[in-house]
């Protein structure tokens, strides 16, 4: 009996899973459709929701941190994405059946964002690195004098007459 059990497992551990929820979510959020399993789309969507609803509130910087590591997708999200859901109090995301995938034969889903077919496509930053000069001081390299090769005399083999032989 399932009683209280909440979502499904999808075949990991705990941590795997936290994991790939976080990594599905920052993926919508950067391109606004993503392609993936009908059963992940939808363990994502309600994960989703209240994340855009998190969004919406004025002091959530530090709350949606703990959601997405890159400061730029929280921009993103706050920016671009919030305002055009700001009348929606729900629903945000939407589930377009796809077909099939061909080894499996799992459903695949476009999930995307509700009003994301007009966002921009995401830029990063490009974070400027600035070079210090360093002198090297060019030292030579110390080159040691391997010790001569001594050669040994080789010794003589002598042969032995065999024992097995005919008589």
């Amino acid at each position: 009996m399932r009683h209280r059990v909440y979502g499904k497992k999808l075949g990991r551990t705990k941590n795997e899973r936290t994991a790939l929820f976080k990594s599905l979510v920052q993926e919508l959020i950067l391109h606004g459709t993503i392609t993936t399993s009908e059963s992940k789309a939808k363990a994502i969507k309600g994960l989703v929701d209240k994340i855009i609803t998190l969004a919406k509130s004025k002091h959530s910087q530090r709350l949606l941190s703990a959601y997405f590591s890159n400061k730029s997708l929280q921009e993103r999200l706050i920016k671009d994405i919030v305002p055009k859901l700001e009348s929606r109090t729900s629903g945000y995301t939407s589930l377009i059946r796809i077909g099939e995938r061909v080894g499996d034969r799992t459903t695949l889903v476009k999930m995307s964002i509700i009003g994301s077919e007009n966002l921009k496509p995401f830029e990063k930053k490009e974070v400027v690195k600035v070079e210090k000069k360093v002198e090297k001081k060019i030292e030579k390299p110390v080159v040691k004098k391997a010790a001569p090769i001594k050669k040994v005399p080789a010794k003589k083999v002598t042969t032995r007459p065999s024992s097995g032989g005919k008589k």
